[in-house]
């Protein structure tokens, strides 16, 4: 069989096994309805009946009036506390269609039994993977995957984290909406940073701030349990999930991205000092950014919730890895790139933005 080493040790890295909970995945859908009428849609990280992704659009179909909804599975481990299992062997890859929903059992409603009944039935078709002489079955960069993606209007998953830099990359390159999750940490990204500056990706709905539960395998649970050193395992809503600071990210336009952040606060010396080593101001929260300071201010990561780039210019992150002429014409000691120092005290990574215009002035 056909495999590629990297991604089949990813694959079992049990950190890239974080399934997404069904009412987080509904709550970010919600906002663009509209978006997914008449879309085929592709999640090429969901094993049906373990993946919620898949439960959702399924259940979904007609209230979103989607076109077409394709589902890839790869070789996985069952979630801890889930039995269901659509395929016996439960390695194998599969690729599931569903074009219609109905209630195909005759109880009188349409609900996930409809959608396993019509999969047993050969009612919807599903496939086997085979991969190909680079890429194991399943695998998003495999030719069969990537055929899936070309047919695709949109593309919304939970993708592995340690390959989430190509999966967008891959995204991108063919041209394709999506609505996936991530690392909250991939904000700053060199490889992601650019595309939310130059106003090609936002983060979606769900407040920046929020942790997200997800269910992982077992043994996941049980070896860091034994270690006593992992908090991302808690108890939540009575059984142990792992929580992360992820977040939605999206390319898929909504009028959320484009309402100005009210401003209300004036400038203070005080309040907003400058940085010894940037020339820029510091504003710790959003919603304290003056209204009558037009240089440029450093902000939290959190400021991408309310960001418009019709108000605001950003024009890079206090970081080492941001060698940007704008960033680096802003550092007022070429050798020291370190994140924004304040009397001698190191801040957090801020993004440096700048407002677009003077209001009063307009």
């Amino acid at each position: 069989m056909a495999k590629n080493r990297n991604l089949n040790s990813a694959a079992k890295a049990k950190k890239d096994k974080f399934y997404t909970q069904l009412d987080d995945i509904a709550e970010e859908v919600r906002h663009y309805k509209e978006f997914f009428k008449g879309k085929s849609v592709l999640c090429n990280c969901d094993d049906p009946f373990e993946s919620n992704f898949f439960q959702y659009f399924a259940l979904m179909f007609n209230a979103l009036e989607i076109k077409r909804l394709v589902t890839t599975s790869y070789a996985d481990s069952p979630i801890a506390g889930k039995e269901i299992s659509l395929f016996p062997d439960g390695k194998t890859a599969y690729m599931t269609e569903v074009t219609e929903l109905r209630d195909w059992n005759g109880d009188g409603r349409e609900d996930l039994l409809d959608v396993k009944f019509a999969i047993e039935h050969g009612i919807y078709k599903t496939t086997p993977l085979e991969g190909d002489e680079k890429y194991c079955a399943g695998d998003f960069r495999s030719k069969e995957l990537i055929a899936l993606l070309e047919q695709a209007d949109v593309v919304v998953t939970n993708p592995p984290f340690s390959v989430f830099r190509e999966y967008v990359a891959q995204l991108l390159d063919a041209g394709k909406k999506f609505l996936i999750i991530g690392n909250k940490n991939a904000l700053t990204y060199k490889e992601i940073f650019p595309l939310i500056k130059d106003d090609k990706l936002w983060g979606g709905f769900m407040p920046m701030g929020r942790e997200i539960y997800f269910d992982v395998p077992q043994e996941y649970i049980d070896e860091d349990l034994d270690a006593g050193k992992d908090r991302s395992i808690v108890l939540h809503d009575g059984r142990y999930m792992a929580r992360s600071q992820s977040i939605w990210f999206t390319n898929i336009e909504a009028a959320k991205f484009r309402e100005d952040i009210p401003l209300y606060k004036k400038y203070s010396p005080e309040e907003n000092p400058r940085y010894d080593n940037y020339d820029a101001i510091e504003v710790s929260k959003t919603a304290e950014i003056p209204e009558d300071y037009f240089g440029v201010m450093g902000v939290p990561i959190t400021f991408l919730d309310k960001y418009n780039p019709n108000q605001f210019e950003i024009l890079g992150h206090t970081s080492a890895n941001d060698l940007s002429p704008a960033v680096e014409a802003l550092r007022l000691d070429p050798k020291n790139r370190n994140r924004g120092l304040i009397n001698g005290q190191q801040k957090y990574d801020r993004i440096l933005i700048r407002r677009r215009h003077d209001d009063s002035q307009v």
